[in-house]
């Protein structure tokens, strides 16, 4: 009988593609994740992944494990679930802004749905502006999504710079007016990059519009512009660094390295946002449910929140 313990930190390591990073989510030591892979290894007589110093890649057999282990760990969510004096049940109505569902959502859906097998989760992914609409109306229990800096509404997740981002920086720049690939309103990101632009009197045109942050990404892929967009969540293929530079050259209010130096205009989030926070009132069970997502979100006890790393 395989170890859950051990299945568990194996998943862990498999979803931050780091030893650091797993360690951290579950509240353990890196040497005691460590020893549970180690161990797993040996009993399996197979070895699960390779690591180099900032990447954790999982080998044929550790792709082949990720399957039975994610089985075995939501059977024992659903036995435990089943039999618990105070099991949660239900519908839950999450809404989360589409850049977050791009890069760290899955693992958190994995994390809740294995604890809490009997709530079924319907998920809406928008704008972080139209979430908060969309809460305000009652159509919303809990919301993940960004907000700016000042803003007293929600939990705060965590907080991280904007980078300006665009395939050819220097060819962008040479322009008299800065092309810009953006979501439409209400887009906080939006907002605050042209409140920054304004600020610092450089012109712009929005060469491209899109609610899809795919689509965004073609756009800037094929060198239409420059698209603003939290740090960890840079696309590949573009670039930032040189562009903050040059930017910075021409007076705009951007940082060198990229960050949006827009002072209070600058972005931050994502947050959480319940009806605890906000201003629908949480009716029995739906209030446990959103604590139950919450703790996926952000860890609970001696373990650190989810999204709580310097991405």
């Amino acid at each position: 009988m395989l170890d859950l313990v051990q299945l568990r930190s194996f998943l862990a390591v498999e979803q931050m593609a780091s030893f650091t990073l797993a360690a951290e989510r579950l509240g353990l030591g890196q040497s005691t994740v460590s020893q549970h892979i180690r161990r797993l290894e040996a009993d399996l007589g197979l070895q699960t992944g390779r690591s180099d110093t900032h990447h954790v890649s999982l080998t044929a057999d550790g792709e082949a494990l990720l399957g039975p282990a994610r089985a075995m760990l939501s059977l024992d969510g659903q036995v435990k679930s089943l039999f618990a004096e105070r099991s949660l049940h239900g519908r839950l109505h999450l809404g989360v802004s589409e850049d977050f569902v791009m890069s760290r959502l899955p693992a958190v859906l994995e994390d809740f749905a294995r604890a809490h097998a009997s709530v079924d989760l319907e998920l809406t992914v928008a704008l972080s502006g139209t979430l908060y609409q969309m809460q305000d109306e009652g159509a919303l229990d809990l919301v993940l999504a960004k907000r700016r800096i000042g803003d007293a509404r929600g939990q705060l997740v965590y907080r991280e710079p904007l980078v300006w981002l665009a395939r050819d920086p220097e060819r962008v720049m040479r322009g008299e007016v800065l092309p810009l690939i953006a979501f439409p309103p209400p887009s906080i990101t939006r907002s605050v990059a042209l409140e920054a632009l304004e600020r610092a009197g450089v012109p712009w045109r929005i060469v491209c519009t899109c609610g899809s942050l795919s689509g965004l990404t073609a756009a800037a892929r094929a060198g239409m512009g420059v698209l603003v967009q939290p740090r960890s969540m840079a696309p590949a293929g573009l670039q930032g660094n040189h562009l903050g530079q040059a930017a910075a050259a021409r007076g705009c209010g951007i940082r060198a390295g990229g960050a949006a130096g827009c002072g209070q205009g600058a972005g931050e989030g994502p947050v959480r946002r319940d009806p605890v926070h906000g201003r629908r009132p949480a009716g029995r069970g739906r209030g446990r449910q959103n604590g139950a997502l919450i703790r996926a979100l952000s860890g609970t006890g001696r373990h650190r929140p989810v999204l709580s790393q310097s991405w």
